[in-house]
């Protein structure tokens, strides 16, 4: 499964396969994987459409682009042509996008071709697709799993070789943690390395767009392709996928990550990549990161603040679900919210409510974000020292469907290993190293200084090489 994307351009440019046996073969795919329900729709007509374009642009020996005839898959809170954008709820369930996301123009620029669209905890709030208004998203390896989230769908069609890259969104781990738990390479940029344009807010600050794929190669081809300024996302930074990798010497394991709470098998195949990586003459080294501690406070207080104003926007007027038979505008709103949003929206916007309203502000919202900045200064001092910090992407692996919804803290503290980078604006990148006695795969996140990521896909390319 290894450097797919190079392969299928490689057959359809010379001519050995089309892009539209590509199309058909990876939607035969998907159908032949409806058990997992990992898709929301197929985009079949539009995905054969632009297929034939690409095929016809090789017959007339023009160039096709970078990624001509690969098919890939969107989560499904990127706006894209093709099917309904539903963000996995049901107030959107029938709103067809006025335009697309500015990650899926630049992968159709070069070339590549979107086939579906793929479940997520609605509005990507969970870490678990179990929170889709159109039901749980099953774990590529077992099924009575979960696949993580909130871009479980897009971690499993990756996992399955439904498409040979994803798209999803990670605001505190939701590429990472369904990457880890499904055994594939997903990546968190820096923050601003991709535009956010076209896709659905959740919290303004840590949002990021990444990818999923069996390869740090193909992970690279597709970021690179996404990465760069935008004009309409001012956040957006210049293009950090075309830095070169720094040489790493030095790797600081966060302490606070390899303790009893995590599991043996994880800290056991973490342990032997730092022997590995020791033997390779790299210095490894237990490092100190005490803010680790409030990451999770810090993000449960920030987020859901975030998310709160970036909700107020569906009140059943301007787009979206209108609900019936509402004889106030006040109790449209309230009737609209109530039917369209599920329990883990409404909890997250109660929250945010609560820590922005002004009697809480300062000792909530205002805490957190002091917080938040000297976590950063944290992470700085360390990249002073070390080339690159290492913890588990997750304390465990993927658990049974039903065995955390019942209690959301439990849920929450899934993502104690990813939340930091986020807040602190940093890349991450969950690299497969492995499966406990389950068979269950176990991820292992590396992190980076500010705009290093490609320092973070040369270490993943070298482990990979590593093993072959």
């Amino acid at each position: 499964m290894a450097d797919q994307i190079a392969s299928i351009v490689q057959n359809v440019a010379n001519g050995s396969k089309t892009a539209r046996q590509y199309v058909l073969e990876r939607i035969e795919r998907a159908r032949s994987s409806e058990s997992y329900n990992a898709l929301l729709s197929l985009t079949e007509e539009r995905a054969l459409e632009r297929a034939d374009m690409i095929d016809t642009k090789i017959v007339d020996g023009e160039a096709a682009g970078r990624l001509a005839g690969v098919p890939f898959v969107v989560k499904d809170n990127f706006l894209a042509y093709g099917a309904p954008t539903t963000a996995a709820s049901k107030l959107l369930e029938n709103f067809d996008a006025p335009l697309q996301a500015t990650a899926v123009e630049r992968l159709e620029a070069e070339g590549a071709i979107c086939i579906g669209k793929a479940n997520l905890d609605a509005f990507a709030h969970g870490g678990s697709t179990e929170n889709s208004a159109y039901g749980v998203t099953k774990n590529a390896h077992d099924q009575t799993r979960v696949a993580g989230g909130s871009s479980g769908g897009s971690a499993v069609v990756t996992a399955l070789d439904v498409v040979s890259f994803a798209l999803g969104t990670d605001t505190g781990g939701s590429i990472r943690q369904p990457a880890a738990f499904n055994g594939v390479y997903g990546i968190k940029p820096t923050y601003g390395a991709v535009s956010r344009y076209g896709v659905v807010a959740m919290a303004s600050s840590t949002d990021t767009i990444g990818c999923f794929a069996s390869s740090p190669r193909d992970v690279e081809t597709v970021m690179q392709v996404m990465a760069g300024r935008d004009e309409r996302d001012m956040t957006t930074i210049d293009a950090v996928y075309s830095n070169k990798p720094r040489p790493v010497k030095k790797i600081g394991v966060i302490k606070q990550t390899m303790t009893d709470d995590v599991a043996p098998s994880i800290r056991a195949a973490v342990e032997a990549q730092c022997d590995a990586w020791r033997q390779a003459g790299c210095q490894v080294d237990m490092v100190d990161l005490p803010m680790l501690e409030y990451s999770l406070a810090m993000y449960y207080i920030i987020v859901p603040a975030e998310i709160s104003s970036n909700l107020a926007r569906y009140d059943g007027i301007r787009y979206g679900r209108r609900a019936e038979q509402a004889a106030t505008l006040a109790e449209l709103y309230g009737r609209t919210r109530d039917q369209g949003f599920v329990t883990e929206n409404k909890r997250r916007i109660m929250i945010g409510s609560y820590v922005l309203s002004s009697g809480f502000f300062d000792a909530y919202y205002s805490q957190a974000q002091r917080a938040r900045t000297m976590l950063i200064r944290e992470f700085e001092a360390l990249f002073a020292e070390y080339d690159m910090l290492i913890s588990p992407t997750t304390p465990t692996t993927a658990f049974a469907i039903g065995e955390n919804t019942d209690d959301p803290v439990k849920m929450y503290l899934s993502d104690i290993m990813t939340v930091p980078a986020s807040l602190a604006g940093i890349p991450a990148l969950n690299v497969p190293i492995g499966h406990d006695d389950a068979g269950l795969p176990i991820g292992l996140q590396l992190i980076g200084r500010y705009g290093d990521d490609m320092t973070l896909l040369s270490q993943a390319r070298g482990m990979m090489e590593a093993t072959r």
